[in-house]
């Protein structure tokens, strides 16, 4: 037949006399058919739960971990905060006493520099706090519909961008 001409003759649908498909399969292989299509999803289903028991799993170790090398840095902020305090300031002291600073300018560069180094364990405790918040967990509890952080995804940057695109309705999975 060429492309574009019609067939002659009314239209044959499958199950009618002289058409092309089969009849319907008996009831006993419909049910086995709905039978097996279930088993299959059962395991499915069974596959994506293990596969979210072990990101958790994988997520809590990371969160355990990131909790001992942030509590190492907070030790280590506490260390310099208080030790380093002490000797610094006792040492640049009476270094720049010698080199002819008042007291006030001495105690002012010994406390500057003590404060800097402060700063930086905070910060690096701070950065390794961060890894505790399970947000790979999250994210995929979130797709799953199963945990909602106020509308937005924990990981999405928040550069206003997210107020102007319209949010996707309920019942309806998120991207």
């Amino acid at each position: 037949m060429a492309e574009g001409e019609r067939p002659e003759g009314p239209p044959q649908t499958p199950g009618t006399p002289g058409g092309d498909g089969a009849s319907p399969p008996p009831l006993d292989e419909s049910i086995r058919a709905i039978g097996e299509a279930g088993r299959a999803s059962l395991g499915a289903t069974v596959d994506a739960v293990r596969a979210l028991r072990g990101l958790i799993s994988a997520d809590l170790a990371l969160a355990r971990s990131a909790a001992g090398r942030g509590l190492a840095w907070a030790g280590a902020a506490v260390v310099f905060g208080a030790t380093g305090w002490l000797l610094a300031t006792a040492a640049g002291v009476a270094l720049m006493q010698r080199m002819g600073l008042t007291w006030l300018s001495a105690l002012s560069i010994a406390a500057l520099f003590n404060l800097v180094v402060t700063g930086l364990a905070a910060w690096g405790a701070s950065h390794y706090f961060d890894y505790m918040g399970l947000h790979a967990t999250r994210r995929q509890l979130s797709r799953l519909g199963l945990f909602d952080e106020h509308g937005h995804d924990v990981d999405d940057p928040d550069d206003g961008t997210t107020a102007a695109t319209p949010s996707a309705p309920a019942g309806e999975p998120r991207a």
